[in-house]
């Protein structure tokens, strides 16, 4: 059995964190597996709102302990962030419903509709876990597989500022709750600090890929988690191309087979990614775990992440043909429309950055003016660019910038007219979460309104946090119809998402089992909300790079079924980016993926 030092003297709580799509939920479930068979109790958390535990394991998983059966001593939960949020309104609005005049009650329950009640409830579950001994008694480990990057550094610096918030606060309520009723989380909020602070009992897991940005972001969540006390971190670098006879020589007969160039340069590739680590990481305890022929759905597939990849024979007849269209065949539609709004959606780690600049890029070139812009606190749009175009405007919406001049807004204007202890209270209010809800909310909408008369092209963040971006929208849209009544005629954000003619939403995602399962319960929530895809893009295919490597194409033979499934029930409109040996970097490189074409090897740049 393969000896992986992430999990030698496992402690209690283990975290699995990282950028989105690098294999967090594999790694993490793998890990279960392997502890509970090793003998332990084990209970496997999602704190993801997207979350796929149950999709890997082949079962229903809900906000209730699950055991697994096929593995004694396992059990899983998936934290429901919506169910969590009614469960938390009902504990405050309840008590009061029916003393308090109506208006007063629909204030309240207003207020708790919004984003940061639902985040602020999924924690009050989290820290249950971490501090009620009682209830977790009966476990050895409790493995948790985490929102990506940007959701888990917030969620894991609640514990403190929250503390902090509680030992301050002298404020009314804010969208916290009653300050009041929350007092009596001050103890527990306390041990969670303590718990993630301490290294005998906490173990944080970054999960990256042996790529530059991925291991970037896995360095940054490394700094920021040691900065608020969690110093016990180990890497586990997945997906690695194996290297060695069984990858350059046929699996069965050993004769020479056939050169994949593809295979050769991504390898490369990977190697100098890891060759160029940061400095941060090069300390950290390491693991490396090989790219898989098949998808980690089921159990036989996780029991075989962690050992030595047995390359396929790839048989014959593989059609490696994916069905759609290429990238450009979007770009002449979008043209078309002479404006509007188009908005890239999907899990992370999909590539929605790199597609989203590839389509502003060549919009751009066609003389065409452009806004790109990101709402992703870990896009890095100018990495990607590495350069500017004409008719190219670039932004991204940061949160910390947005709070800060929505604060100084309120401050200027509505705090003008208060006493000094007023300013005192409405200061207090602002550090609160959904001062950032309401700041991202009011750029994303200033943003959007610039279509109505050129091209807007916005790189979201993971679906989760587009959702609850999207649900501040929709909050807006009622409160906005429910004041002004029936017969005013207006345009709010939401309907502007609505109309197919303003806004072109397009689904980004990968040809594998979860990614694409995900993409089509984002579709679902989306036209719950009214709003349709315009179109899917599937990024990074396999099958449409025609490898001939046998590893790659027991890959691209995964693919083909996702693929044709997406093709014939999902997408109205479907774009297929092949698998590219040269990362696409700089506007030649985008040009280039835009049109189809392999960019140009970075040497002859």
């Amino acid at each position: 059995m393969t000896t992986l030092r992430f999990l030698d003297d496992a402690p209690r709580f283990l975290f699995f964190t990282g950028k989105g799509g690098v294999g967090k939920t594999s790694i993490a479930c793998a890990s279960a597996v392997r502890l509970a068979e090793s003998g332990a109790s084990v209970l496997l958390v999602s704190t993801d709102p997207a979350s796929n535990v149950g999709q890997v394991f082949g079962v229903t998983i809900g906000n209730t302990v699950m055991p697994i059966a096929a593995v004694p001593g396992l059990s899983a939960l998936e934290i429901d962030p919506e169910q969590a949020a009614a469960q938390y309104r009902e504990r405050i609005v309840g008590p009061v419903r029916g003393l308090l005049p109506p208006a007063e009650m629909a204030s309240i329950e207003e207020q708790l509709s919004g984003a940061c009640t639902t985040e602020i409830a999924s924690f009050n579950e989290f820290t249950d876990l971490l501090t009620d001994a009682a209830w977790t008694a009966a476990y050895d480990h409790i493995l948790f597989d985490t929102a990506p990057t940007g959701h888990t550094i917030r969620l894991l610096q609640l514990p403190g500022s929250w503390t902090d918030f509680l030992t301050e606060g002298t404020g009314d309520a804010s969208c916290l709750g009653p300050l009041s009723g929350l007092e009596k989380q001050r103890a527990v909020y306390a041990d969670a600090v303590a718990a993630l602070a301490d290294p005998a009992r906490t173990r944080l897991v970054l999960v990256a890929r042996a790529q530059g940005g991925a291991l970037r972001e896995a360095a940054r969540t490394q700094a920021e988690l040691a900065a608020i006390g969690m110093q016990r971190q180990h890497l586990v670098v997945n997906g690695i191309l194996p290297a060695g006879p069984a990858t350059d020589s046929d699996a069965d007969t050993g004769t020479p087979a056939e050169a994949d160039p593809l295979f050769d340069a991504i390898r490369v590739r990977e190697q100098q990614a890891l060759a160029a680590m940061p400095a941060g990481l090069r300390t950290a305890p390491t693991d490396y775990v090989g790219l898989k022929s098949t998808n980690m759905v089921g159990l036989a597939a996780l029991r075989s992440l962690f050992e030595p990849e047995v390359v396929p024979t790839p048989g014959t007849g593989i059609a490696t043909v994916a069905p759609g269209a290429p990238l450009s065949a979007l770009v002449d539609e979008i043209e078309a429309g002479g404006h509007g709004l188009v908005m890239l959606m999907g899990k992370g780690g999909v590539g929605k950055t790199t597609l989203a600049a590839a389509i502003a890029v060549s919009l751009a070139e066609r003389g065409l003016p452009v806004h790109l812009t990101t709402t992703d606190p870990a896009a890095h749009l100018d990495d990607t660019l590495a350069g500017g175009l004409a008719n190219l405007t670039v932004s991204r919406i940061d949160p910390a910038v947005e709070i800060a001049n929505y604060s100084e807004r309120v401050m200027r204007t509505k705090g003008a007219h208060l006493d000094a202890q007023g300013q005192a209270m409405l200061r207090e209010d602002l550090r609160s979460p959904c001062t950032e809800e309401i700041a991202v909310f009011q750029a994303f909408s200033r943003v959007s309104r610039e279509a109505k008369g050129t091209f807007v092209v916005m790189d979201t963040a993971p679906t989760g946090h587009t959702l609850l971006l999207l649900d501040a929208t929709g909050s807006y849209h009622r409160e906005v119809t429910r004041q002004l009544g029936d017969g005013i005629r207006l345009t709010t954000p939401m309907m502007r998402l609505q109309d197919p003619e303003q806004t072109k939403v397009i689904l980004v995602t990968l040809a594998e089992t979860t990614p694409v399962l995900e993409a089509a319960e984002l579709q679902a929530d989306l036209e719950r909300a009214g709003i349709t895809p315009w179109a899917w893009i599937v990024n990074n295919s396999i099958a449409a790079a025609a490898p001939t490597n046998p590893l790659l194409l027991a890959r691209a033979r995964n693919e083909l079924p996702e693929l044709e499934h997406v093709h014939e029930k999902r997408a109205p409109r479907l774009a297929v980016v092949p698998l590219l040996a040269e990362e696409p970097v700089g506007i030649p490189a985008l040009l280039a993926l835009a049109a189809g074409r392999q960019p140009a090897p970075a040497s002859v740049r």
